[in-house]
C-alpha cells in the first residue's frame, strides 16, 4: 500500500490540471480527481493521464468533492491539492511532519509564478471574531497592517523555519486519514467553497492535535483559477453564507452576532463601490442578499 495519495478537486480546470497532474504524478503518490461537473475538457485531459477519476454529475461543492476523494484513497496521508498548484519537489517531508504523534495535518511552502512565498495565505492564524469584523468592514484594505489583520495573516512568518501553524492553506494541505475520519470528514455544509478547510484546521485543534508547517514541500500556486468561473453576484452570496456559517458554528452566540452586525453594516460601503465599479445597479440586489443573510443569522445564530 502507498503511503501517500494526493485528492485534487476540479471544476472547469482544463487549463490548469494538466500541469498539475504530471507533477502530482512524478511523486508516485496515488492520484483521484474529483470533478464537479466540467463543462470543458477537465474529465478528458484527467482521463488521459490513467488517473482515478470520478465524475459528478452536479458541482457538490469542495467538501464533499474531498470526501469523495478520500474515501476513494486508502492512504494513510492525503494531500489535498488545488489544481493550480505545481509540486516542486516530493511529498517527504509534509508525509513526515504527518508521522509525529499529535499532528493532523502539515502544510508546505506556496510559491507565486516569481518564486516567492504567498505571505498571508499559505499561513494564517485561525480567524477570531475580531478577524472577521475587521475583514468584512473593509477595515483590512484601508489599513492592512493592522494588528488583528497581522495577526490573522501572519505577516511577520519566516518561511524559512518549521513550526506549528493554525491554519495551512487548503490549497496544498496533507491531512492524516485517521483524523479526517475522528473528525467525520469536511463539513458538506460549506457549500460550494470557503472555510470548510479552516472549519477542518479548528475541529482538530478542538481535539487537541497540532498543524505543522514545513518550508521542505513547495508548490508553485497561481491562485483564483475557480473563482474566475463563479460570477460576482454568487461568490460574494458564498462567501458571506461561508463566513457566516463559520461564525455560527464556531463562536459564543453574541461574538457570533456581533460578526453578523458587522457583515450587515459593511455591506453598505461595499454595495455603494461595486455600483460605483461595475456602473450598474446589480450590487443593490447582491448585498441585499447578503443582509438579509447576515438578518437572519443574527436572529438565529445557533441553526
Amino acid at each position: 500500500m502507498r503511503e501517500a495519495g494526493i485528492v485534487i478537486v476540479t471544476h472547469e480546470s482544463e487549463a490548469e490540471i494538466g500541469e498539475c497532474l504530471d507533477r502530482a504524478i512524478s511523486t508516485g503518490a496515488e492520484i483521484v480527481v474529483v470533478d464537479n461537473a466540467s463543462t470543458d475538457r477537465t474529465c478528458l485531459e484527467a482521463a488521459s493521464r490513467n488517473v482515478r477519476l470520478i465524475t459528478n454529475s452536479e458541482n457538490r461543492g469542495f467538501a464533499a468533492a474531498v470526501n469523495q476523494g478520500i474515501l476513494a484513497l486508502d492512504t494513510p496521508y492525503v494531500l489535498l491539492l488545488n489544481p493550480d498548484a505545481r509540486l516542486e519537489t516530493s511529498l517527504d517531508a509534509l508525509v513526515e511532519c504527518c508521522r509525529r504523534p499529535g499532528v493532523a495535518g502539515a502544510g508546505g511552502k506556496l510559491v507565486d509564478a516569481t518564486g516567492l512565498p504567498q505571505a498571508g495565505f499559505a499561513v494564517r492564524s485561525l480567524p477570531s471574531p475580531a478577524a472577521l469584523i475587521c475583514e468584512v468592514l473593509l477595515l483590512n484594505r484601508i489599513w492592512p497592517r493592522n494588528p488583528v489583520n497581522w495577526h490573522y495573516r501572519c505577516l511577520d512568518f519566516n518561511f524559512s523555519t518549521p513550526s506549528d501553524v493554525e491554519q495551512p492553506a487548503g490549497a496544498f494541505l496533507m491531512i492524516r486519514r485517521d483524523v479526517w475520519q475522528e473528525l467525520n470528514g469536511f463539513d458538506e455544509r460549506f457549500y460550494p467553497l470557503w472555510f470548510e478547510d479552516v472549519d477542518f484546521c479548528w475541529r482538530a485543534r478542538q481535539r487537541g492535535y497540532r498543524m505543522c508547517y514545513t518550508p521542505d514541500a513547495v508548490a508553485k500556486h497561481t491562485g483564483g483559477h475557480s473563482l474566475a468561473k463563479i460570477s460576482l453576484e454568487n461568490r460574494q452570496l458564498y462567501w458571506y453564507r461561508s463566513l457566516l456559517g463559520f461564525a455560527a458554528k464556531h463562536y459564543r452566540s453574541s461574538a457570533a452576532r456581533m460578526v453578523c452586525a458587522a457583515v450587515f453594516l459593511g455591506s453598505i460601503p461595499r454595495m455603494f463601490l461595486g455600483m460605483a465599479a461595475v456602473r450598474s445597479l446589480t450590487p443593490i440586489a447582491v448585498y441585499g442578499k447578503v443582509m438579509a443573510l447576515a438578518g437572519r443569522t443574527f436572529i438565529r445564530p445557533d441553526g
